[in-house]
């Protein structure tokens, strides 16, 4: 990523900031509701139709106290009591209806937005993925996006059913009585002044607890996941987690009864402002009936107004704030969805249908960037996992200076002009010291990035020339650490190949010494492996890793030999499945055992992210450089027999 798309730091960082709404942000967000305008014109239309029918009862309760009921009209009486009737439930099945359409078009541009989102996160490299936390970018697939599509389906269309409300009802008002309008309209100036100071005190304390919430929430996701709760139970901290927890659970406590109180006072001062301008109509308007300037059904009709109209005053006083937030959300979601792609894919890229697997480095060089260029922006969009203090120890960590990544041997560069070639069918092992590069390397293969300065080959072609899809065809890789899906072992094995059969699943799994493990579990392949495959052991979970890739069918293996940590039984397993994997392939493989080194065709000696010696078994014992001393101290010497670093 080179650098933030435009825009984007425009986004609220203090409490009473609110986003810079441009011309640009509206007519992007006007086009997520582009889909929906017919639903959306329709909602309009229930809305005046349901505002139209409000207006009708004060008038009918008029006539009934000025005319009816006087003048002891008994059909006028049932057909206007009738229409009291009817009329509450024409508005309660057009609002039925308005829900209904509300929640189309809501849903509707959630699933719009969440596609964007999902299919441009796709699209990022893994340094993306390495520097932004997944917590964030739930927190935008879910709050931010939910957060959005009200200022479509909610925030926007009540605003403008509020304003057309209030109008609608000054003008019924000023036909009716223009004194008692102008006396009722006298303190909006005040109830303005109030609801807007009181809305804000709200917001405020809204972010607050939201705050105290995601700090709550953080640390519940470090504690609860199946890393986390190990953790726990291995050091016995269950009593200080529950003492931390319970602290939290009490601050978010706290913030909820201070928000019920702050509320309630809110609508006890609202209230009260109301109750002055029912009482100035009343006791004006009572005075002018005692006058005989008009009847006590105007003053009881425009007292109903007069409520509807405080109504749609209040909402229209805290719609600046909810649309503010949703904008807020938008913005957030469009800085995912612009994010460019460091990983471009040609107009007409190249299709390896059938490939030879030749493998060239040119004058590779490559770098991790360091810093927060590759993060998303710190902005407060509270309930997320991102302006949060630190999950555990409680640390402020929003403003502290992140120092760039050095990685690979205290270096800058992870691979410096790194060249050589692989014929197809070739086994290489790369050798080296701890962090010298070997993975890095390994990662450049299938394109999960893309090197800083030099090219890569593969039958000739670059890579950046081939399709990802092609490419992702060719290149298997196991890592060190096997990822399986929560699902069961069917389904993460389908993963390679969805259309593989029940007997192609079988075969693989015996060429990787597992399916007579499998075949003994009481549900067989449709056992469910658990969170990161956690139910099985590190051996049984790089064996099925294995099978994944054979069902696969690579023309190139990538893997990670790494078989340090697993017991002698799964050791050997795994290397005699990985003599059957490896026959007829070009293998690159991060080499820890002697066995393969020496049935290597080209070994490659990695040191601070260089190429220092490169040859076979015989030829690097006889240049008695890095590679002998590693051969010495950790093979010779018995540090660790059998393996090489």
């Amino acid at each position: 990523m080179h650098g933030r798309p435009g825009g984007m730091r425009s986004l609220a960082n203090a409490p009473d900031e609110t986003p810079k709404i441009t011309r640009e942000l509206l007519v992007r967000v006007l086009a997520f509701a582009k889909p929906h305008r017919g639903r959306i014109a329709l909602m309009l239309v229930i809305i005046l139709c349901a505002a139209g029918i409000s207006l009708v009862s004060p008038l009918i309760m008029r006539d009934l106290i000025d005319k009816t009921i006087p003048g002891k009209d008994l059909s006028r009486l049932l057909m206007l009591s009738l229409a009291l009737l009817l009329l509450p439930v024409a508005r309660g099945g057009l609002n039925v209806l308005q829900r209904r359409l509300s929640v189309q078009v809501g849903e509707g541009v959630i699933y719009d937005l969440r596609r964007a989102l999902y299919n441009r996160l796709q699209r990022m490299s893994l340094r993306f993925f390495t520097n932004t936390k997944v917590g964030e970018l739930m927190s935008r697939m879910n709050n931010d996006v939910v957060g959005a599509q009200n200022a479509i389906s909610s925030t926007v269309v009540n605003i403008i059913t509020n304003i057309i409300e209030g109008a609608a009802v000054l003008a019924v008002m000023f036909s009716l009585e223009w004194r008692l309008t102008l006396i009722s309209v006298i303190i909006l100036p005040l109830f303005i002044m109030v609801s807007r100071q009181q809305a804000n005190k709200l917001r405020d304390i809204a972010r607050q607890q939201m705050e105290t919430n995601a700090q709550m929430n953080a640390m519940m996701h470090e504690t609860l996941n199946i890393g986390g709760a190990l953790l726990v139970k291995l050091f016995g901290r269950r009593h200080l987690e529950e003492e931390r927890f319970a602290e939290r659970a009490g601050e978010v406590r706290q913030m909820g009864i201070r928000r019920a109180y702050v509320a309630s006072v809110f609508i006890a001062i609202i209230g009260l402002i109301s109750s002055v301008g029912t009482a100035l109509v009343y006791g004006v308007g009572g005075y002018l009936v005692i006058l005989d300037a008009f009847t006590i059904g105007t003053i009881v009709a425009l007292g109903s107004y007069m409520s509807s109209l405080y109504g749609n005053l209040q909402a229209l006083a805290n719609a600046p704030v909810e649309f503010a937030t949703s904008m807020v959300s938008f913005e957030r979601v469009f800085e995912v969805i612009d994010l460019p792609e460091e990983l471009p894919e040609r107009a007409d890229p190249i299709h390896l249908t059938e490939s030879a697997g030749e493998i060239e480095f040119e004058d590779v060089t490559f770098q991790y960037e360091g810093g927060d260029e590759a993060l998303l922006s710190n902005v407060h969009r509270y309930g997320s996992m991102e302006n949060v203090m630190a999950a555990l120890s409680g640390r402020d960590t929003e403003h502290e200076e992140t120092p760039a990544v050095e990685r690979s041997q205290a270096r800058g560069k992870a691979l410096e002009h790194v060249s050589f070639k692989v014929a197809a069918g070739q086994l290489v092992a790369l050798v080296g010291p701890s962090g010298a590069g070997k993975t890095t390397m390994t990662y450049l293969i299938p394109r999960l990035y893309d090197p800083t300065e030099g090219r890569i080959r593969i039958d000739g072609h670059d890579l950046r020339d081939v399709a990802l899809d092609s490419l992702s065809a060719l290149v298997g890789m196991v890592t060190q650490e096997s990822y399986l899906f929560h699902d069961s072992i069917r389904t993460n094995l389908l993963y390679a190949r969805l259309d593989a059969t029940q007997a192609e699943l079988e075969d693989a799994c015996r060429t990787a010494n597992i399916h007579h493990f499998i075949s003994q579990l009481p549900d067989g392949y449709d056992t469910i492996v658990g969170e990161r495959g956690y139910r099985l052991s590190g051996g049984e979970k790089q064996r099925i890793a294995l099978a994944r890739v054979i069902l696969k069918d690579p023309r190139i293996l990538v893997l990670d030999e790494a078989t340090s940590s697993l017991d002698s039984e799964s050791e050997a397993l795994i290397q005699e499945a990985l003599q059957r994997v490896m026959a007829g392939r070009t293998s690159i493989v991060i080499a820890h055992r002697l066995s393969t080194i020496l049935a290597a065709d080209l070994i490659l000696v990695i040191d601070r992210g260089q190429v220092v010696e490169q040859g076979t078994h015989a030829e690097l014992l006889a240049l008695g450089g890095l590679y002998a001393h590693l051969y010495d101290t950790q093979f010779r010497k018995g540090i660790n027999p059998g393996t090489i670093a």
